[in-house]
């Protein structure tokens, strides 16, 4: 009997020490003893001396935890509003979303740029997946976090989505009214383009169907092999006929400019049925009822402008011009000028940069992220 006592007692201090570790691993914002995260500074672009930085991890509600930078501004007091970025599609926080992340930290904000499930130095397997359920939580996930953060008033929070998560960003808006304003720049959704292809190119149900068919032929093949099959990142070496949007890309992702050994658009890319399910989802259906500020920012020349002009009329009901997915398609030829400015209904924008293309609007080379605006809608809209 005494021998049983003491077993029950040992697990009973067990069961004890492994529900305070379970419970400090949710309360501890900075607990990183899953992850094993890059200490050093291994970003595309230099840290600024305007900010603190500093590596944390969150879990999403699919247990899936997520890697992140947070940038705040140095010598901020006080509970501050803050920004969640994430994108483009296929990159990671070591890109895009960081540095828009670094820039609004400069400017008065908390902030956090972070990896989605899936990718980069985030969890969950097998890796390089993507889901539109998912990857929209992970926005709402880091929302949570910043919820609880000391620093941040939980009633002024917003986000940014770029390219792929742009369209993310904007369904998450739609989903969570916690989200006070949204930014999506130089926006995909990857919903729209895996049903229609670029430019509405396999907009049938014939097309779409044979779509399936290869998943579902590679599903079969990758579960014989045990092994994934990856679909490739950026074309490299360049093709000389490649697609002028093509070589946008490779700008970026094939050179010094923005590339990152852990971006799959930089490296060997996707999983092969890592969007399968975009097929059947969409994810813009319900953006008419988003009652929170919505910016939706691109490039006049960008081939994927078609997708915020689209994006604006699901929101507001109405277009902000006659245009056509045929001239995005040839966006290089569009007069500069034609369609720049800024379109606005209610409290929903399409600002149109001029003589910007899709990638222009990732890093600073050119000169084209309006951050002034960034800033002011965002102080406007989280007060």
């Amino acid at each position: 009997m005494k021998h049983l006592l003491m077993m029950v007692t040992m697990l009973a201090v067990i069961m004890f020490a492994a529900c305070t570790q379970e419970k400090n691993k949710q309360q501890n914002p900075d607990n990183m003893t899953t992850l094993k995260l890059t200490q050093e500074w291994d970003k595309t672009f230099p840290l600024s001396d305007k900010v603190d930085h500093k590596k944390v991890t969150f879990r999403n509600r699919y247990g899936i935890e997520l890697a992140a930078d947070m940038y705040t501004p140095k010598n901020a007091e006080g509970k501050l509003p803050a920004i969640a970025v994430s994108g483009p599609f296929g990159a990671v926080k070591e890109q895009s979303s960081g540095l828009y992340a670094q820039h609004m930290a400069e400017r008065g904000f908390v902030t956090l740029a972070f990896d989605p499930s899936y990718t980069g130095e985030s969890g969950g397997e097998p890796r390089r997946m993507a889901s539109p359920d998912i990857n929209t939580e992970d926005f709402l996930a880091a929302v949570d976090f910043l919820s609880v953060q000391e620093n941040v008033d939980p009633e002024k929070i917003g986000i940014i989505g770029i390219c792929g998560f742009g369209g993310m960003a904007v369904n998450a808006a739609a989903l969570d009214p916690r989200i006070k304003a949204t930014v999506a720049s130089t926006m995909y959704d990857m919903t729209k383009v895996t049903r229609e292809g670029y430019f509405m190119s396999t907009d049938s149900k014939e097309q779409r169907m044979a779509a399936r068919k290869a998943m579902a032929t590679q599903r079969t093949e990758d579960f014989k092999n045990g092994t994934y099959k990856r679909a490739g990142g950026v074309v490299d070496p360049l093709p000389q006929d490649a697609p002028w949007f093509v070589k946008d890309y490779h700008a970026y992702y094939k050179t010094k400019r923005g590339y990152h050994e852990r971006s799959g658009n930089s490296t060997d890319g996707w999983n092969a049925v890592g969007c399968q399910s975009f097929l059947n989802q969409p994810i813009l259906d319900y953006a008419n009822e988003i009652e929170s500020a919505v910016l939706l920012i691109h490039g006049e020349k960008a081939h994927s402008r078609y997708f915020s002009e689209y994006a604006f009329e699901k929101m507001t009901g109405k277009k902000a011009f006659e245009s056509s997915v045929a001239e995005c398609a040839t966006a290089n030829e569009i007069p500069t000028g034609k369609y720049a400015g800024s379109y606005k209904q209610g409290n929903k924008e399409l600002l149109i940069i001029p003589g910007a293309s899709h990638v222009d609007l990732y890093d600073d080379v050119a000169g084209k992220i309006p951050y002034d605006k960034l800033e002011s809608f965002f102080k406007e809209n989280l007060k």
